[in-house]
């Protein structure tokens, strides 16, 4: 399988939840996450922070409206598409307001939504001097009932470049990540007993711009749900917050850059999840 599509670059540019309450997830978000609102209806409200954007929008809590991946230029976003459209996978309408014309999406096994696109405001490259915390929207981490299912999709379909794998003793899959540019992993997937989000990351790049969102979430009385600690796989550090709906928010630094090295295989193993200390293992 080529994976020059996926060498080219794309990453992730936006996700988008569903809640019961849209307007107070939105407020959590601007609170705690350094984000302005924007209420673009009753039932849509889009945070927006330095390189990172959120949308909440009217439906059921702790569920995936939509996900865009953000391309570099045009001819990249048209080999993405001709790849999945040579590998069977069907293309829908694009539903992201984020992405200039030419934009499409794919549901995945489990029927999430993916949005691909180009930018209608490009991203400008990463500098800490700048004011805020650059903390980019970075990675998305699904929870499956059907792994192989996920890694067949964007691994042998979509070709995304596989990083690391996670194994239970008897070689079958627990974690899989996936990549889309340099980064060890732009969507990633634990195996479990539901279906749905696992949790969203943000890329604070070090750990003083982690403390400094753990104090902003402190001020706001909000306590962390897991960590500090750091990752095997991707060789991250880490915090976890839950927002209001229940989904896991990951702040995120030193994540791993890889090019050609080859696939790592990691033991199912709590010291695997978190060198430093307690795991949250999911299977």
């Amino acid at each position: 399988m080529p994976h020059s599509t996926v060498q080219a670059g794309a990453y992730l540019h936006h996700v988008a939840f569903e809640s019961s309450d849209p307007e107070r997830l939105a407020n959590f978000y601007a609170a705690n996450m350094d984000m302005d609102v924007e209420k673009i209806s009753d039932t849509e409200f889009r945070c927006t922070g330095p390189l990172r954007r959120f949308v909440a929008v009217k439906g059921e809590d702790q569920k995936l409206a939509y996900a865009g991946l953000a391309y570099r230029n045009a001819g990249v976003l048209a080999d993405q598409r001709a790849l999945a459209e040579a590998n069977g996978v069907e293309i829908l309408d694009n539903v992201s307001p984020y992405f200039e014309d030419g934009a499409f999406a794919v549901r995945d096994n489990d029927g999430h939504l993916i949005c691909f696109g180009m930018a209608k405001t490009r991203t400008v490259s990463y500098k800490p001097e700048r004011d805020g915390i650059h903390a980019p929207t970075q990675h998305l981490t699904f929870a499956t009932q059907n792994i192989e299912g996920f890694k067949e999709f964007y691994v042998d379909k979509l070709g995304f470049f596989l990083s690391d794998r996670v194994l239970h003793e008897n070689g079958e899959p627990a974690t899989i990540f996936t990549t889309t540019n340099h980064e060890h992993h732009t969507i990633a997937c634990f195996k479990s007993d539901r279906t749905g989000v696992d949790h969203h990351s943000y890329e604070a790049g070090t750990m003083d711009n982690i403390k400094q969102f753990c104090d902003r979430f402190s001020a706001n009385d909000v306590l962390l749900t897991w960590g500090p600690g750091r990752h095997g796989p991707g060789n991250n550090l880490f915090v976890f917050y839950t927002d209001p709906d229940g989904n896991w928010i990951e702040i995120s630094g030193e994540l791993e850059t890889i090019y050609d090295r080859d696939v790592i295989d990691w033991p199912q193993d709590a010291r695997t999840l978190n060198k430093w200390g307690r795991a949250v293992l999911r299977s």
